[in-house]
């Protein structure tokens, strides 16, 4: 067993449905878990890595955990649709998974129960989503990975992809909204009513966030790959927009640490820090994008030497027992009563820094996955990782 496998099944071996030790902000709330993107991140990745090993206890722990949440009639453990929370929409998309393996029709209904919520969410007056009901009219980054690849995947096998136009457009009022052309990225937040106390003149976030660049960059290629055949104009538009978006990434890659720092266009700055969950997000995005043909093979690489980068960086062992460092824990906008949220850079480089979580360990498993597809680059990558 290798280094990331014996540190997944660590990962596995200490935590319960109730408990999970990735799911670093429950444990610290004291909280009861109910159902959440973190596990589901989490669940994402087990998930790959049953598909691509082939190893029974991956896809076993994630039907026990899932089967935890999801009741008999589809309802799901601490769900209330009333929140409008895209967050609340990740886990959904295993949901196909372990019904189509296990058998169970609540996960069926817990489909259902999922993509209800897409078809009440509220929305911007151009069309796109609210991030959640405490945020009106705010579009997050963060919520196209939450929603669209759930919505996308629903709208492929359940609804004769009837949904493409409405995910289409929304990416595309992403691209003209919150696009910096300057800088060359995305900014974390807009506001479409111009309301929102961190908004620029434009609508926008000051700053742009990694971890938020992160989620697009997956989203952008999770959702391509759902795209059924005979829909070129949806799949080459999210084609062009994702060889933009990884051609613009280069030039945020620290030529010292080979990562993305936290505040990805203040490198060197004071306080800011190469991350691990959105380096690992956007390492994935290269090494997926390059092995389905969507980016230039050379994208690979890049993407390689990232997760090598994290690994070296912030892959340790203490007391027998690997630990994965360097993950934010959480940041966003507002809202209003939490002026903190300001998307300013001291606001973002203010967050606890964690070991272990799943937003970071989930794109970092994620990584992995990819490389174990990558033929014999993968395989020189990985062994560089066992020599650590």
């Amino acid at each position: 067993m290798n280094i990331i496998e014996r540190y997944v099944e660590r990962m596995m071996a200490e935590s319960a449905p109730d408990r999970p030790l990735w799911n670093i902000e429950k444990i610290n709330a004291g909280k009861e878990n109910g159902w959440n993107y973190i596990d589901g991140c989490m669940m994402i990745a087990l998930l790959n890595m049953h598909r691509i090993t082939g190893e029974a206890r991956y896809y076993e722990f994630a039907e026990r955990f899932l089967d935890y949440y999801v009741f008999e009639d589809g309802s799901l453990r601490g769900f209330s649709e009333e929140e409008y929370n895209l967050d609340s929409i990740c886990e959904g998309r295993v949901l196909f998974d372990v019904w189509q393996l296990s058998g169970k029709e609540k996960y069926r209904k817990a489909i259902d129960v999922l993509y209800g919520q897409i078809q009440r969410q509220p929305r911007t007056h151009e069309g796109s989503f609210w991030h959640k009901a405490i945020y009106p009219n705010q579009v997050w980054l963060d919520g196209l990975y939450m929603a669209q690849v759930f919505y996308a995947r629903y709208t492929t096998q359940m609804d004769g992809c009837r949904g493409y136009e409405d995910i289409h457009r929304q990416f595309r009022t992403v691209r003209e909204r919150m696009y910096d052309p300057e800088m060359k990225l995305y900014r974390h937040g807009y506001d479409a009513s111009g309301k929102a106390f961190w908004a620029d003149e434009s609508g926008r976030s000051r700053f742009p966030w990694l971890r938020s660049l992160g989620w697009f960059s997956a989203a952008l290629i999770d959702v391509t790959a759902e795209i059924a055949p005979g829909h070129d104009d949806f799949r080459n538009d999210m084609i062009a927009i994702a060889r933009e978006h990884a051609q613009n990434l280069l030039a945020y890659i620290d030529k010292d640490t080979n990562m993305l720092y936290q505040v990805p266009n203040q490198i060197g700055r004071e306080g800011n820090y190469p991350e691990t969950s959105g380096s690992a997000m956007i390492a994935y995005f290269y090494l997926k994008g390059a092995r389905l043909g969507m980016l230039d093979e050379k994208y690979a690489q890049v993407g390689a030497q990232i997760f090598l980068s994290i690994c070296r960086r912030y892959l340790s062992e203490t007391d027998g027992k690997l630990n994965l460092g360097g993950i934010c824990l959480v940041a966003g906008l507002g809202p209003e009563n939490n002026r903190r949220r300001d998307g300013s850079y001291e606001y973002y480089i203010s967050e606890p820094v964690v070991q272990n979580d799943a937003k970071g360990l989930a794109p970092f498993l994620m990584c992995y996955t990819e490389l174990l597809q990558a033929g014999e680059s993968g395989k020189a990558a990985l062994a560089e990782v066992d020599k650590m």
